[in-house]
């Protein structure tokens, strides 16, 4: 074989070897981002564009949070903070009615103190959104949004239907950290009996989702704005 006849099948030997690594890289870039979009969910989406469509920059971040939090031990609550936590959710959709700003600082306040509870940090705000996005995906960005309207408010800037939306959109995180271990979200929750004028009622079946009887049955019940407008 010719000198000349040895370079080229040098050449494409290196051509195919250098097309079967990029392959093998591509493959394993593809297995990784498909992992991290079914642990993110709407999370991975949200990182993408925050990182203003940069996947890799996005993944990057994404990775960070899984080894810094993905190993975060959570703590169950008991049933009579369970049932505080409750009744205090309750209270701040009840008292939006007259101060919609101050029903939305509470329920900000309430989501950290729940989520610290729960075992999650709490030295930083961003610290322990970053530690629940690993594991509530699904939910996290509407404790972002009530916060934002927290801070919005406090500096005079939040409507009231903003407001309302805020609450609305965290209810599900709410209703994720409060739920009973090896509960779905489909579940029917823990009761706890309540007795006023011989009626027995029951806070949990009251306030959390798939429980309930008649109209509207299956839904959180949620109250009413000053307008009218259901929640």
């Amino acid at each position: 074989m010719s000198t000349g006849a040895i370079s080229i099948v040098v050449v494409v030997a290196v051509v195919l070897a250098a097309a079967l690594v990029i392959r093998v890289v591509r493959a394993g870039a593809s297995r990784k981002e498909r992992a991290l979009r079914r642990r993110f969910g709407p999370e991975y989406e949200l990182t993408v564009a925050q990182h203003a469509g940069d996947a890799k920059a996005a993944q990057r971040e994404l990775d960070e949070r899984l080894r810094m939090y993905g190993d975060v031990k959570t703590q169950p609550l008991s049933g009579e903070l369970r049932e505080r936590y409750v009744a205090e959710w309750a209270g701040a959709q009840e008292m939006f009615i007259e101060s919609p700003e101050r029903a939305v600082a509470g329920a900000d306040q309430l989501l950290a103190r729940l989520a610290r509870d729960r075992g999650y940090p709490s030295d930083g705000y961003e610290e322990q959104v970053a530690a629940l996005s690993v594991h509530h995906a699904d939910h996290v960005q509407g404790y972002r949004q009530i916060h934002d309207a927290a801070v919005r408010a406090g500096q005079g800037q939040a409507d009231t239907e903003e407001l309302r939306e805020a609450v609305v959109h965290a209810r599900p995180f709410f209703e994720a950290l409060v739920r009973p271990p090896h509960h779905s979200a489909t579940a029917r929750p823990e009761t706890t009996r309540q007795y006023h004028g011989g009626r027995q009622h029951s806070r949990l079946h009251r306030w959390l989702p798939g429980t309930g009887t008649g109209p509207g049955a299956g839904h959180t019940r949620l109250g009413h704005t000053r307008k009218g407008g259901a929640w």
